[in-house]
C-alpha cells in the first residue's frame, strides 16, 4: 500500500497510509498523490482507495429510525456534491481555471512579443545611427578632400602666376637691354655709313692702297652691323610675341 499525500483545497498534508487515510475520513473527490504519479487525482480514481468508500449498510429494521434518514440524506448530499469536487482543479473552479490559464499563456505571449519587438526596434535605431554616423564621417572626408584639393589648385594657380610673372620681367628686362643695344648698334651703323661715304670721297694724301683699305675696313664694319641690328630686332619681336602670350 502506497502513503499518500491529500490537499483540503489550500494546502496538503501527508503521507498518510491506508488506516490514516480512513481515520481522516477522506471523501472520493479528496485530491490525493502519491510517488510514482503524475499529476494529483481524486481518492476516488485510485484503485486501491477503492475500499474506503465501501459502505456498509445498517441491519434491516421494520422500521426507518430518524437516525437511519438523518444517514441517508447525508448520503445524498455527499453524492450530490461529487459532482461540484469533479468540476474544479486543484481546488479552483475548471472554467476559471482554464480561463486563468489562458489569461497568464496570453499575458506571457505578449510580453515575449513585446520583448523581441523593443530587441528589434533597438537593433534598428542602432543600426541607423551607425549608418548617419558613417554617412557624416563620409561627407566630412569629402569636404576635406574636396578643399585640400581647392588649396592645392590655388598654390598650383599662385605657384604658376608667379613663375609667369618672374617671366615677364625677365623677358621686359631683356627687352630694354636688347632695345638699347639695338639703339647703339643703329648709332653705330650710321656713323660706319658716314665713315664709309668719307673713304670714298677723301683721296688727299693717300694712296689708292690706303684708301681701298679704309674701305673694305669700313664695310666689313657695317656689315657686322647690320646683321646685329638684324638678329636685335628678331629678338625685339620674339620677346614681343611672348609677352604678349603672357596675361597676368
Amino acid at each position: 500500500m502506497n502513503s499518500y499525500y491529500i490537499h483540503n483545497g489550500t494546502e496538503s498534508t501527508g503521507p498518510f497510509d491506508f488506516d490514516e487515510l480512513k481515520a481522516k475520513m477522506i471523501a472520493k473527490t479528496t485530491p490525493v498523490w502519491c510517488a510514482g504519479m503524475e499529476d494529483w487525482k481524486y481518492a476516488g480514481e485510485i484503485t486501491e482507495l477503492q475500499p474506503l468508500f465501501v459502505i456498509v449498510p445498517p441491519l434491516i429494521n421494520n422500521f426507518v429510525t430518524p437516525t437511519t434518514q438523518t444517514e441517508i440524506g447525508s448520503l445524498e448530499e455527499t453524492e450530490t456534491t461529487e459532482p461540484t469536487a469533479n468540476s474544479k482543479i486543484l481546488g479552483i473552479n475548471k472554467t476559471f481555471f482554464y480561463v486563468l490559464i489562458a489569461l497568464v499563456t496570453l499575458f506571457i505571449a505578449s510580453s515575449v512579443f513585446t520583448y523581441f519587438e523593443n530587441k528589434r526596434s533597438a537593433e534598428l535605431e542602432q543600426k541607423n545611427t551607425r549608418t548617419e554616423k558613417e554617412n557624416l564621417q563620409f561627407q566630412l572626408q569629402e569636404k576635406t578632400i574636396k578643399e585640400q584639393k581647392n588649396q592645392i589648385i590655388e598654390q598650383e594657380k599662385i605657384a604658376f602666376e608667379k613663375v609667369l610673372k618672374e617671366r615677364k620681367a625677365t623677358l621686359n628686362s631683356r627687352l630694354v637691354e636688347v632695345q638699347e643695344k639695338l639703339f647703339k648698334s643703329v648709332s653705330a651703323l650710321e656713323q660706319a655709313k658716314n665713315k664709309l661715304n668719307k673713304a670714298q670721297d677723301f683721296q688727299f694724301l693717300r694712296c689708292a692702297t690706303q684708301r681701298e683699305q679704309e674701305i673694305n675696313s669700313s664695310q666689313k664694319e657695317i656689315d657686322s652691323l647690320d646683321n646685329e641690328v638684324v638678329e636685335l630686332k628678331k629678338e625685339m619681336d620674339h620677346i614681343s610675341l611672348e609677352l604678349e602670350k603672357i596675361k597676368i
